[in-house]
């Protein structure tokens, strides 16, 4: 067999030899950043000018250049002891524990490892600066201005917009933009828990109170209110009572009058009424005849009586 037929016999192992080799000089000399990262390239300990975006990128072997990657997606930060959180005083002298978090982004790399190096080496300096700014800004303000029942007193808001402001003026010129402050938790030590609350108890008796007697100045402004329409409706109605009544005794009078022309026939109309009212539905009664209203009876019968006889 020939060299050439021995070439040809054993081509497909030579091609994948040249395929593996290929693709580690492409890992070699070559890396990848990712969507969600930014990088630099330090060559020989002196990092370059150049932040590199996503895509392939050529490089030097190592340990001739270094690739460093950084995450530029937004990070929650709660701070390295912020399970126990830190204890401070408020400007009136009262013990308060606090723990804050932040969210930051790394928006220059070259300035991010140039001052911090590593996402480490950044978070161990950003929780140092977190306890002391959130202790000088927390101790700038009163403790009924962070717990109270009262919405309009609390400056927890404008307590947590200070303290971003300053993280963002120190980390700034490092690369990092912080774009919110939370607070985690606010509590009180347990030695001074019991003298708050009774403090806090009292306050809400004294504001019990008040709005007591706010209620029972209004109740007693309601019913004056009250009283005084009343008197009015009453007087209004007992003077229309008097103008009818009025009216009806001088329409009696006109009556009068006329009875006083016939007071027997005046008399004979009153003992109807009289009969009408007594007798209103059907009744069977044993009455003497010679007693008013009833001796209308009788003198029906006398007169039917002299009828006969004439």
């Amino acid at each position: 067999m020939t060299a050439k037929n021995k070439f040809f016999s054993h081509w497909p192992t030579l091609l994948l030899g040249f395929i593996v080799a290929a693709f580690f000089l492409i890992t070699i000399f070559s890396f990848q950043v990712e969507e969600t990262e930014s990088a630099i390239v330090v060559t020989l300990d002196n990092p370059s000018d150049e932040t590199l975006t996503p895509g392939l990128h050529l490089r030097w072997p190592y340990p001739i250049q270094k690739v460093y990657r950084f995450d530029n997606r937004v990070r929650c930060f709660s701070g390295i002891t912020a399970k126990d959180g830190q204890e401070t005083l408020t400007r009136d002298k009262h013990n308060i524990i606090i723990s804050i978090f932040i969210n930051y982004r790394i928006v220059d790399a070259q300035k991010f490892y140039s001052s911090l190096d590593t996402i480490r080496k950044g978070e161990v300096l950003m929780n140092s600066s977190m306890r002391t700014i959130s202790s000088e800004v927390f101790g700038r303000y009163n403790f009924g201005q962070l717990i109270n029942v009262n919405p309009e007193k609390m400056r927890l808001t404008q307590i947590q917009s200070e303290i971003l402001k300053k993280l963002n003026a120190e980390f700034k010129p490092s690369g990092i933009d912080i774009s919110f402050v939370g607070i985690n938790s606010l509590n009180i030590p347990e030695s001074t828990s019991e003298t708050v609350f009774k403090r806090m108890i009292q306050e809400r008796k004294v504001e019990a109170e008040r709005f007591m007697a706010e209620g029972r100045s209004e109740a007693e402004r309601i019913m004056t209110d009250v009283n005084r329409k009343r008197d009015d409706e009453l007087a209004k109605a007992t003077a229309k009572a008097k103008e009818i009544r009025a009216q009806g005794d001088a329409d009696a009078a006109k009556y009068y009058a006329t009875y006083k022309k016939s007071p027997e026939l005046a008399a004979f109309l009153r003992k109807l009424d009289s009969l009408r009212t007594i007798m209103k539905s059907k009744t069977t009664l044993i009455l003497d005849t010679n007693s008013a209203p009833f001796d209308v009876f009788k003198m029906d019968a006398e007169k039917l009586k002299t009828g006969s006889q004439k």
